[in-house]
């Protein structure tokens, strides 16, 4: 088959594909039209191909269909237009179905026998787990925006923290998988629906119940055995996505792996922001190629890393644009900041600083996981380092280039049985303002969920913690500081007490660029976008309010996503969300998070609307969360049901 070649594409929107219990899946299969077998590509998502993904699917799977290939979109069961009852995210039976996909795809006549699998972010995830279960088939994996550990490095726990992205992203999936299938598919959409509704978990519960690093999260954890994992892995990120330690830990720890981030928030590469985009599904071919095709294009020779080195700019919620350069395996040495009285010194001197933040410290660390596109990303951090206990070098003789993951060693006490801290490294600009370059949270008390007791009040403990991966730039003359919190709200819960921390050492060993080469790719690609009209325009509010009487700190977020008819095949479709995060800046048992999903489908007569609601509060024992989901068919309510549990706290 001649690599230039395009193919004419044929595409089924509603292929069955039938799991071992006689489960239904559905797929949309876009295919290369040619009497040669080709390849399958499979993408294994719980949302929604008929509406919740269209528009990234319709730039990526036709183009690779054209190039030789078969593309699977498939609905996880339980969602979108597939059968069956969704329990968990990662299940053993999630994963076994997919295995049977692949099988399934490998042996139909169209197919050459070899498999790729690829997604961003849950998809991402499943692949590498599927991957690591190694069926015959599957040969290669793209995976973007993932993880390779699923308790520290998810959208649940973060050093032993608990991120209230628990309570978001499980109030996403409240809404996403309470939502029916097209009725012009199923003529039993309704029943399918009812189903649904009636068993849909409520996630925040099941995943707030492990707060510990226990066999739970080390299931789906690629991290136990990255050996198991015999398929060539290209693994990509972004420096503004909450995933960015994953390619550097795939590019260590597996045979073969290649990695790429850019500059961008958890979207795909050929159509994310910031800017620059790259030709993503040009490299993705040339990995399918080589590996799905065994074409001697020389993949396996690409360079294993391939970071993009931001300059440093002003902080800004939203960027549109991060000037800097594509690096090729760069080079690196450590060098050690120590933490004094007289700021970030080469050399150590004893200190002692008391850490006795305000609860709403936090206020402008952005999005745990920037995703919808509004005001999501970190803003000026003086506010929050005005809160903080900070140290700061002089100014920089030299252009600084930081590429890797700090990693900070604090001598610390805490007045309490419990803390938490937020260690942030900064670039403070001429004028005073100040950008996150990168950060890291951790718990004191429940450390990566395996070192897990009550701290011994007044005795000091030396605590080691990585900051997240970054390439960052911080020109010659401005200055980099380390602001030290124990309260980063929103992004972390509190811990149950007020807490004071006392500080007696510290230092953070920067991992700085020495040799640099540089690498270039391709512009983006894609095919034609997705034919929808608009109905609703899109639109993202983010805000913070202080209530003048009480002295409560509220973040309001609405993200409205809109609302179109897909110009195809006419179903319409619409989302918003409401979230409210508050605290009062004195007691950290005034914490609460809610989140309201509102998602509209109408075809012909019929109109559904979902209303799935949920909040979280907490005292010094136990979380509390409730959560409501209402089912609206022409306005007339179908179903509703009520969830309230209660969870002990577990060094949290």
């Amino acid at each position: 088959m001649n690599q230039n070649t395009l193919f004419d594409i044929t595409e089924e929107p509603d292929q069955a594909i039938v799991m071992k219990d006689g489960t239904r899946l559905s797929a949309r299969l876009w295919r290369s039209v040619t009497d040669q077998p080709v390849p399958a590509i499979l993408e294994y998502l719980p949302y929604r191909k008929r509406d919740g993904t269209c528009a990234r699917d319709a730039l990526t799977h036709p183009y690779f269909a054209a190039r030789g290939y078969a593309c699977l979109r498939v609905d996880i069961r339980g969602n979108g237009d597939s059968h069956g009852l969704m329990e968990d995210e990662y299940t053993q039976a999630e994963l076994d179905d997919a295995v049977t996909v692949i099988n399934w795809a490998a042996q139909q006549e169209w197919c050459n026998g070899n498999v790729g699998m690829m997604g961003i972010s849950w998809g991402g995830f499943n692949s590498l787990q599927v991957a690591g279960l190694a069926p015959e088939p599957l040969k290669a994996v793209i995976t973007l925006c993932s993880t390779v550990d699923r308790f520290n490095e998810d959208i649940h726990y973060k050093g032993g923290c608990l991120l209230n992205e628990n309570l978001g992203w499980g109030a996403t999936m409240w809404s996403y998988s309470s939502r029916a299938p097209d009725p012009a598919l199923r003529g039993d959409w309704r029943e399918i629906w009812l189903e649904r509704l009636h068993n849909e978990p409520f996630l925040p519960a099941t995943w707030l119940r492990h707060q510990r690093r226990d066999a739970y999260w080390r299931h789906g954890s690629v991290c136990e055995d990255f050996g198991a994992i015999k398929a060539k892995v290209l693994a990509i990120g972004g420096w503004g996505d909450a995933y960015k330690n994953t390619v550097p830990a795939i590019v260590k720890n597996i045979d073969g792996a290649k990695g790429i981030i850019g500059p961008w928030v958890h979207k795909y590469p050929h159509f994310a922001v910031p800017e620059p985009r790259i030709g993503f599904l040009q490299e993705a071919l040339r990995w399918w190629d080589r590996w799905l095709k065994d074409v001697p294009n020389g993949a396996e020779a690409d360079p294993d890393y391939r970071p993009y080195l931001m300059d440093g700019v002003h902080p800004a919620t939203w960027y549109t644009e991060r000037p800097g350069a594509w690096l090729k395996d760069p080079g690196t040495e450590r060098r050690s900041y120590h933490l004094t009285d007289s700021g970030l010194t080469d050399q150590p001197a004893r200190i002692e600083k008391t850490i006795a933040s305000p609860q709403h410290c936090g206020m402008d660390a952005g999005e745990y996981c920037a995703i919808w596109l509004g005001p999501e990303l970190p803003g000026d951090q003086r506010a929050d380092d005005a809160m903080s206990v900070s140290f700061e070098t002089d100014p920089l003789a030299d252009d600084t280039s930081i590429v890797g993951a700090p990693e900070v060693t604090l001598v610390l006490a805490s007045d309490q049985t419990c803390g938490q801290i937020a260690v942030r490294l900064g670039h403070v600009h001429l004028d005073g303002s100040t950008t996150r370059i990168t950060y890291g949270v951790l718990n004191l008390a429940n450390t990566f969920g395996v070192n897990t007791r009550a701290l011994e009040p007044s005795v000091p403990k030396t605590f080691v913690l990585s900051l997240d991966e970054v390439a960052y730039t911080v020109p010659a003359g401005d200055r980099l500081r380390v602001s030290i919190s124990n309260a980063y709200w929103p992004l972390i819960w509190p811990s149950p007490k007020s807490t004071a921390l006392t500080l007696t050492a510290g230092c953070i060993d920067l991992p700085l660029l020495t040799s640099a080469r540089y690498w270039s790719f391709a512009e983006p690609e894609t095919a034609a976008p997705w034919a929808t009209e608009e109905l609703r325009a899109e639109n993202h509010l983010r805000k913070t309010e202080i209530d003048h009487v009480t002295g409560t700190v509220t973040l309001r977020i609405e993200d409205d996503f809109g609302k179109v008819r897909d110009l195809d095949h006419g179903l319409i479709h619409g989302s918003k969300v409401r979230e409210t995060w508050s605290i009062h800046p004195d007691d950290p048992l005034s914490a609460s998070g809610m989140c309201h999903w509102t998602d509209e489908i109408e075809r012909d007569d019929i109109r559904l609307r979902t209303e799935a609601c949920c909040d979280m509060t907490s005292d010094a024992t136990h979380f509390y969360l409730s959560a409501t989901l209402k089912a609206f068919e022409n306005e007339n309510e179908v179903f509703s049901k009520e969830i309230n549990e209660k969870v002990a706290r577990d060094h949290i």
